[in-house]
């Protein structure tokens, strides 16, 4: 048997055992049939019957089929777009079927398992107060896929929940099965890839439809159900927060005009769902003055309205709903220049601020509370529309700014040494450094003057500053709250970004600052580095009492560059280690810690179940609040439909639950034993990885050959370009093309090399196995471990080996590979006691085992297509057809960057 995950199940009583797989993958055949024509659906069923058949009788993997090596170009484009546009309505119908759901990860199975621990219902609700989860949507370029597959993939998904109800008829009078069917065909005619490189006002409108599409519309839905989990109404601890128009780093596209678009489309789009629904409650809201008694305050706000109707006169709701819309289309024209879709017959000054529209809200619903029995001011769509602006003010998600920590000491050198008050910034030692940010953030004199000059990047970086703290003005508070520095590692760096802040007008000496800097800590040596930086920064008076003000710091950890820089298992335990760290350092500070979690999709950039990592964090690091970045893929995969979307939510918030308020899981014996271990077999895993990546000479050119790294730059996914500088060296390459290449060759090697050398470097089996079923950090990690290495295929992975030019080379360089996927296989079915991979979680092993067949024939495609293109082949369809094997091998494997 060859080097993949294990033996198959039958494939085609997988897809028999999911009837929506069966039947969108026939309505999918039939439009292949009707458009492409009988000989191209012939040629195509016959490459999957037979790849489902190697499978089936488990064959060794890597075995091509006669009939893909006569596709000729044209067919092979077809073929692939079909094997593409059947994982995605795969991924569909897995997603109907909750193959994804986690068990108890519901906030309600959180409130019942807390209270069996002891804790009471109030005791709950009074830890949510000062509470925090964020999901923060970022531009990381892993979607490989149009915005228009997967609008046109969530038609689908609404039909087919009509088609759960019974209902054969769409509104428009279709038949349910013909609109189905005729989606899937307009999909089979719709260009895959993009013919442009995407510009930033692109990604901000993906992620707004995202905010407006399924954010907007499942949040008042989730707060009632918790509502009545808790048995009292919770306070709005779940936000939204984005990156895009404000992440800077390595993307010289993200400009001041980048910045004020994301925020102004933001406001535009959440203050039309506000007057959408204000419009509704006017409808609703009959209630005659005649028959219903009214507060004093409704009276007074009715009567401010304008309306003064004779045919309204007793229906003092309807009249002042009229009032508050009319001021927030006020409001909406003046933050987007005109008149919103439905606008306001009567003059109204704007709202100031959102808790001033707020104030009004909760007008109408003491005046519905205080009619009858109460029961219209509970809830309701009143309510509904109030939770919404608690939680979205006139900003829709709060966005967060980043840049990287050499910029930042450029510009400040910049204008240091223009105002004539150093020289020489960058000659400086850190102390001297750090005494002259001091000072500078002490006085009220600035660094700029009329008349100054600066380099184009200090004139870009203080435009984006600038903007923003209009933005804080225009917007209010908390549109902006926090700046991430990457590459952080020094006092320095933290106190740099406050002077720029203060250049702006932003940051002022004794007083709050509105936005909170935050380091980001990526590397395997910034986290080791990180509690004794943040201790440094809380002796500094001036930084604690800003942190002390706000009541919390947060500190960003990073999983994609720690992963690169150290491996796997080396990556989660250091961020294990380095949060664990930071809660003395935290607590002698007297200030809470908020830990910003930046997670890809892919298990070597941080992917797996949120739930399971937010269960698995050390005790005292969560404490109710935490942000994580969503990223590509995962975005459409967590929130593409309402369903998905509230299960992900609930599971953040469960999670974050249990694991703030749930006692410590093990002793601090065992903790003290089972991090012993852990170190040991992490220090073995880094120096395995290590000398494969880093201290292999001819490794760099063996990744660049196996993989397609060089060809996926084609694909115009993103925004910002594939590496940081234009070095080739793999510690300037970012990691999402490191992890996404890897994945595309079946190699997958961030998400597992080096794990296998460290759990053989603990030989007491059953200290092993105590530890995987008592430490939910372990865990999770041999979970996602498990996962990464199913979707892995060494036999497959050997085709691309034909790829590398130093054969001997490239022979030696994969048996090593080939070893090490044998040894973490072997050593992880050992400590887990299980005979094959994912043996105890039958629905994601059915899942995975499911895309095989249809994965390994778009590998050997891509490897062909690859050599052809390499060898200098100019035929434009080589090159399409390439980068439709990319997005096609990525759809299937889902979490793949």
């Amino acid at each position: 048997m060859a080097d993949n995950a294990s033996p198959s199940p039958d494939v085609e009583r997988s897809i028999a055992q999911n009837p929506d797989i069966k039947y969108l993958g026939r309505v999918l055949g039939d439009v292949i049939r009707a458009y492409a024509g009988q000989t191209v659906f012939e040629r195509i069923e016959t490459i999957r019957a037979a790849s489902v058949e190697r499978h089936r009788t488990d064959l060794a993997s890597g075995i091509a089929t006669p009939a893909l090596d006569a596709l000729s170009l044209d067919d092979t484009l077809a073929f692939v777009r079909g094997f593409m546009l059947f994982s995605m309505l795969a991924n569909l119908a897995e997603d109907r079927q909750g193959v994804a759901a986690e068990a108890g990860a519901e906030l309600a199975d959180a409130v019942v398992e807390l209270e069996r621990l002891g804790a009471t219902r109030a005791n709950i609700a009074a830890f949510l107060e000062h509470a925090l989860i964020v999901p923060v949507l970022t531009a990381h370029p892993t979607e490989v896929r149009r915005k228009s597959l997967i609008d046109h993939r969530n038609h689908i998904a609404d039909l087919m929940k009509l088609k759960d109800q019974g209902i054969t008829e769409t509104d428009g009078g279709d038949l349910i099965d013909r609109a189905i069917q005729r989606h899937v065909a307009i999909l089979w005619q719709t260009r895959p890839l993009r013919h442009e490189r995407l510009y930033v006002s692109d990604e901000v409108e993906t992620a707004i439809a995202y905010f407006r599409d399924v954010f907007l519309k499942i949040l008042p839905g989730l707060y009632a159900r918790w509502h009545r989990a808790l048995g009292a109404r919770p306070p709005s601890f779940l936000r939204l927060g984005s990156w895009i128009g404000g992440d800077r780093d390595g993307n010289p596209n993200v400009t001041a005009e980048s910045l004020d678009y994301a925020l102004a489309r933001g406001a535009e789009t959440v203050i039309e769902n506000y007057l959408d629904q204000l419009h509704d409650l006017g409808a609703r809201l009959s209630l005659s003055s005649e028959l219903a008694s009214i507060t004093p305050e409704l009276d007074a706000l009715a009567n401010a309205s304008g309306d003064d109707g004779e045919a309204r006169r007793d229906e003092p709701y309807r009249r002042a709903i009229t009032g508050m819309y009319a001021r927030l289309a006020a409001t909406y024209a003046m933050f987007t220049g005109h008149a919103p879709p439905r606008p306001s017959k009567y003059k109204a000054k704007p709202y100031a601020t959102a808790d001033a529209l707020l104030a009004d809200l909760h007008i109408v619903q003491n005046a519905l509370a205080a009619n009858g029995d109460g029961g219209l001011g509970r809830g309701g769509a009143v309510g509904r529309l109030i939770r919404l602006v608690e939680t979205c003010g006139f900003y829709l998600a709060t966005l967060d700014l980043r840049q990287n920590a050499d910029v930042h000491e450029r510009v400040i050198a910049e204008m240091f040494a223009a105002a004539g008050v150093a020289p020489d910034y960058l000659a400086l030692p850190e102390e001297e450094r750090v005494a002259l940010l001091r000072a500078e953030l002490a006085g009220k004199r600035l660094l700029s003057f009329p008349g100054a000059t600066y380099s184009e990047e200090a004139q870009s970086e203080r435009a984006i500053l600038h903007s923003a703290a209009a933005a804080l003005e225009r917007y209010g508070p908390h549109c902006i709250d926090n700046y991430i520095i990457s590459k952080a590692a020094s006092i320095s760096d933290v106190l740099e970004v406050y002077v720029l802040l203060k250049e702006a007008g932003v940051y002022r000496a004794g007083e709050p600052c509105p936005i909170m800097v935050v380091p980001l800590f990526e590397t395997i040596e910034d986290l080791e580095r990180a509690p004794a930086i943040m201790s440094d920064l809380f002796a500094l008076p001036e930084f604690t009492a800003m942190a002390s003000a706000r009541g919390h710091q947060e500190v960003m950890v990073g999983y994609s560059d720690s992963n690169k820089d150290g491996g796997y298992l080396t990556s989660v335990w250091s961020l294990h280690e380095s949060s664990r760290a930071l809660t003395p350092v935290f607590e002698r500070a007297h200030v809470a810690l908020q830990l910003f979690h930046g997670r890809g999709g892919a298990v070597g950039r941080g992917g797996g179940s949120s739930f399971q990592a937010i269960r698995g964090q050390p005790p005292g690091t969560v404490n109710g609040r935490i942000r994580i970045t969503e990223q590509g893929e995962v975005i459409a995969a967590k929130y593409g439909t309402r369903e998905s979307a509230i299960a992900n939510l609930e599971a953040m918030a469960s999670a974050t639950l249990l694991a703030s308020m749930a006692p410590p899981s093990l002793s601090a014996r065992d903790e003290k034993r089972f991090a012993a271990a852990m170190q040991e077999m992490s220090d073995t895993a880094f120096a395995a990885y290590r000398a494969l990546v880093y201290e292999t000479p001819a490794f760099n050119a063996f990744f660049r050959q196996i993989t397609p790294i060089a060809e996926i730059a084609g694909l115009k996914i993103g925004s910002r370009p594939s590496s940081r500088t234009k070095s080739d060296r793999i510690e300037d390459l970012r990691a999402i093309p490191w992890v996404f290449s890897w994945s595309q060759a079946r190699i997958m090697l961030p998400g597992w090399y080096g794990a296998g050398h460290g759990l053989a470097a603990c030989d007491d089996l059953k200290l092993l196995r105590d530890m995987a079923q008592a430490w939910p950090f372990l865990r999770s990690t041999l979970a996602n471990l498990e996962m990464v290495l199913a979707k892995s295929d060494m036999g497959v992975a050997e085709h691309y080996l034909s790829l590398v030019e130093d054969r001997a080379a490239g022979k030696a360089i994969f048996a090593q590979i080939r070893d090490a996927w044998r040894q973490t296989h072997d050593a992880l079915l050992n400590v887990t006691g299980q005979s094959r991979l994912l043996e105890t979680q039958p629905a994601l092993d059915k899942s995975i085992r499911l895309r095989l067949p249809y994965i390994e024939p778009l590998n050997f495609l891509q490897v062909e297509l690859l050599k052809r293109h390499r060898a200098g082949e100019d035929d434009p369809r080589i090159r399409e057809g390439i980068q439709l094997s990319l997005n096609a091998i990525a759809t299937a494997l889902r979490n793949s960057g």
